[in-house]
């Protein structure tokens, strides 16, 4: 057929003059021209290929839309769960906290009876410890103006710790003693050892088990020097100080002579302190032994025949020795968990900073 014939209206061929195809609708006409062997009508076979997309593309925003949704109500589900549990820790500290001030110290809320009032003394003795001068002392006030309480029983098992603290409670219980006639009985458990036991010395009575260990009355600082070390590695050591013996105690320093000896006789100086204060809670009980205050520590069997001691025994002994019917109350304040815990954090957090913590150098306490 010639050219004119095909300008003229001839039959047209569908090769060259067909409607031009994209190239998703020529490969929708091949797969389906593979499926059936012949060629589909082309506007069928390209709506079915758009219909098909349409369809796709609504499938996928379906996916998309409910993924979104769930990840939304997941994150609501984590927020209400936050919401909750710190609604819940809010009042379990109040809770706590009102509790403490109704109810008082455990055991106070109990029957009405003879009984001893017990004050704990657990642990080292420090401004920022449960054996805190400040708790030890409103323990021992509350014991003592209980009606019912036919003792005061500082129940004992520590280290020692602040000379500070330990004086404090040891006036306190001197005070006491000067104002009326309930007995303060120390009762000494594993451990009345240094500033533990400068305070027992102010009761009027101290009992330990035999196993006890007591005395080490004594005062310590302990220490590194690391001069030498400092030097060998290369270590610039910078210290910016006023008063050429402010820095004395610096680790990375040298301790000259004289510096030496002054710190040993603020040592000597609070240890006598320490003697001072034995002397005037035991008196005339103890035995005239010059290893006493070497800060040699003793059984307590050995501390008996000292006279570090009165008399060997426990406090359960103790309550049926004095009580018909045997009953003890802790007259201890209640620690609030949440400041013990803030405390805790605070002290890793100093020790994971390097930063010095707020404590004496001078320890009336077992290294």
């Amino acid at each position: 057929m010639s050219d004119d014939e095909r300008k003229d209206g001839g039959t047209q061929d569908p090769w060259t003059q067909g409607a031009q195809l994209t190239r998703e609708e020529a490969k929708a006409r091949r797969e389906t021209r593979g499926a059936t062997g012949s060629e589909p009508a082309m506007p069928e076979d390209a709506e079915a290929l758009r219909e098909r997309q349409r369809l796709a593309q609504l499938e996928m925003m379906d996916r998309w839309i409910g993924g979104v949704l769930a990840e939304q109500r997941r994150s609501r589900r984590w927020k209400l769960f936050f919401r909750f549990f710190f609604a819940a820790l809010i009042l379990a500290s109040l809770s706590v906290t009102l509790y403490s001030l109704v109810a008082g110290p455990p055991g106070v809320s109990a029957a009405p009876g003879p009984h001893l009032g017990v004050v704990e003394v657990d642990g080292a003795i420090d401004a920022d410890s449960p054996a805190s001068a400040e708790r030890i002392i409103a323990g021992l006030k509350r014991a003592w103006e209980a009606e019912q309480s036919q003792a005061v029983v500082l129940r004992i098992d520590s280290p020692g710790g602040s000379p500070v603290q330990s004086q404090r409670v040891f006036a306190e219980i001197m005070r006491l003693r000067g104002e009326g006639d309930k007995p303060i009985i120390a009762v000494i458990e594993d451990l009345g050892a240094s500033g533990a036991y400068y305070i027992a010395a102010a009761a009027d009575e101290i009992v330990a088990a035999p196993a006890s260990l007591v005395g080490s009355i004594g005062v310590i600082h302990a220490g590194f020097g690391f001069a030498e070390a400092i030097d060998r590695l290369g270590v610039d050591r910078r210290v910016y100080a006023a008063g050429e013996n402010k820095a004395f105690l610096d680790p990375f320093s040298e301790v000259a002579p004289e510096q030496r000896e002054f710190w040993q006789s603020v040592l000597e100086s609070t240890h006598e302190q320490f003697i001072a204060a034995v002397r005037e809670g035991r008196g005339e009980r103890l035995a005239d032994d010059e290893r006493l205050f070497s800060g040699l520590i003793w059984s307590g069997e050995q501390a008996l025949e000292l006279g570090l001691v009165d008399e060997l025994g426990s406090l359960d002994a103790l309550a049926r020795e004095r009580l018909d019917e045997p009953e003890v109350r802790d007259y201890t304040p209640a620690l609030d968990p949440f400041e013990r815990l803030s405390r805790q954090f605070g002290r890793v957090a100093m020790e994971w900073l390097g930063l010095p913590r707020a404590e004496s150098p001078v320890r009336y306490q077992l290294p």
